[in-house]
C-alpha cells in the first residue's frame, strides 16, 4: 500500500477510484476497471478480503485521486482526505485501518463517504439518518476541515447517520424505506440549517428504516434492488411527489421471494451498477440490462446470491452524461430540469383527471 503527501499531488494522475471500507474500519482504493462488467444475473467476484466472517464491506464510494473525500462518522463529525491519500490496494487485499489515516476518537466509526469539490453557497450537503431525519447545510461551511474533524450534524439518541449527498437547493429528494415505500419531495421543503442542527422529519417510516436515497440531479429513472437480488428500473414520474414527512408510495411489495427493499438510486440508464455483498463479492453490470417496469413490481434477478449471502452496498458508476456535465454545467442543469418538468407534468395531468 502506498500513501502520498500533499507535496506529491502535482506528480499524481487525476484518475477515477473506488473506495471500499469494512465494518471493522479497513479501507482501500482501487480503479473501477478492476471489476469487469458481467451480464445481469451473474454471481460476481471477490472484491475485498475481510478481517473475519463477521467483518463485512459496508461502504463503497466513487471519487477521483485529486478530489476531496469527506468521511462522516457516527459522532456526527466529518473528516477530509484527498483521494490519493487513501491507500491503494489490490482486488482481494484487506486494506489499511482507517484509524491510521483519520484522527478518530474511541468508538468513532465512519458511516458515509462522499466525493466533494463544490464549496459554495449554491451547493448543499443533504444529510439522511436511519430514522428518516433530513438536514441540509451550505457546503461552504465544510470548506475548512482540520485534522481533528468538524461537527457536521447533531444526531438524536437512538439514531445514526445513513448517508450524505451533494445538492443545489432545487432538487427532488427521494427516500426509500425497508418496507418498500418511497417518499419524494422538494428539497426546498427543507430549510438550510447550521452544522450543529439535528434536522427535520423527512419520511414517516412506519416501523421501517431508511435503506436508500437519491435526487433528481442524479437521473430521471429510479433503480430499486431487493434483499434477494431482484431489481427494476422505473421512470421517476411513477413516483408521485408527496409532502416531506409522509409514508410515501409503494415501490416494492415485500415478499419471501424478493425480500425487503435494500437500495434506491436515481440513474440515467446508461451507467453501470456495482453491487457488493456482505461477504465481499462484487458484481458490475450494465443498468441497460435491467428491464423497465412499473414501480410496484418485483423486477428481474440482477445478482445471483449464494445461500446466506445478502447485499451490503450499491454504487452507480458515473455515466457519460454525468462526466460531460462536469465539463459543461449546463448539461447537468438540463438533466435536472427534465426530471422536474416530467414530474410537474404528471402532477398536472393527475389533477386534471381528478377534476
Amino acid at each position: 500500500d502506498e500513501i502520498y503527501s500533499d507535496e506529491d499531488e502535482d506528480l499524481i494522475a487525476d484518475e477515477e477510484i473506488l473506495i471500499m471500507q469494512t465494518t471493522s474500519g479497513y479501507i482501500k482504493r482501487l480503479p473501477p476497471s478492476t471489476f469487469k462488467t458481467q451480464n445481469r444475473g451473474g454471481v460476481g467476484v471477490i472484491g475485498m478480503t475481510t478481517k473475519d466472517e463477521d467483518d463485512i464491506v459496508d461502504i463503497l464510494a466513487h471519487s477521483r485521486t485529486k478530489t476531496d473525500v469527506l468521511f462522516f462518522t457516527n459522532f456526527g463529525k466529518v473528516y477530509r482526505l484527498r483521494g490519493y491519500q487513501t491507500p491503494e490496494g489490490g482486488r482481494t487485499s484487506k486494506g489499511m485501518p482507517i484509524v491510521n489515516l483519520l484522527r478518530l476518537e474511541e468508538n468513532e466509526k465512519v458511516l458515509s463517504i462522499i466525493s466533494m469539490n463544490e464549496y459554495d453557497e449554491n451547493h448543499f450537503l443533504f444529510f439522511i439518518t436511519k430514522n428518516g431525519i433530513v438536514k441540509k447545510t451550505s457546503s461552504n461551511q465544510f470548506e475548512n476541515i482540520n485534522s481533528n474533524g468538524k461537527i457536521a450534524i447533531s444526531l438524536k439518541e437512538g439514531d445514526t447517520l445513513f448517508g450524505v449527498t451533494l445538492t443545489d437547493g432545487n432538487t427532488i429528494v427521494s427516500l426509500g424505506s425497508s418496507l418498500g415505500k418511497v417518499c419524494s419531495f422538494y428539497e426546498k421543503d427543507v430549510r438550510p440549517m447550521g452544522r450543529t442542527a439535528s434536522g427535520v422529519i423527512g419520511m414517516n417510516l412506519d416501523g421501517g428504516v431508511i435503506v436508500g436515497y437519491c435526487t433528481s440531479l442524479q437521473g430521471t429513472k429510479i433503480l430499486t434492488l431487493s434483499e434477494n437480488g431482484y431489481g427494476k428500473l422505473s421512470d421517476v414520474t411513477q413516483y408521485r411527489l408527496t409532502s416531506r414527512g409522509s409514508k410515501g408510495v409503494l415501490a416494492l411489495k415485500v415478499s419471501d421471494k424478493a425480500g425487503s427493499l435494500v437500495s434506491l438510486k436515481c440513474v440515467h440508464g446508461d451507467e453501470n451498477v456495482i453491487i457488493m455483498t456482505k461477504e465481499g463479492t462484487v458484481l458490475k453490470t450494465r443498468i441497460s440490462e435491467i428491464h423497465e417496469a412499473n414501480r410496484a413490481t418485483m423486477g428481474v434477478k440482477v445478482i445471483r446470491l449464494k445461500e446466506g449471502e445478502s447485499i451490503s452496498e450499491v454504487l452507480i458508476e458515473p455515466s457519460e452524461q454525468d462526466l460531460e456535465a462536469k465539463d459543461d454545467p449546463s448539461l447537468d442543469k438540463e438533466v435536472k430540469d427534465e426530471a422536474l418538468e416530467n414530474l410537474l407534468n404528471k402532477e398536472t395531468l393527475e389533477e386534471e383527471e381528478n377534476e
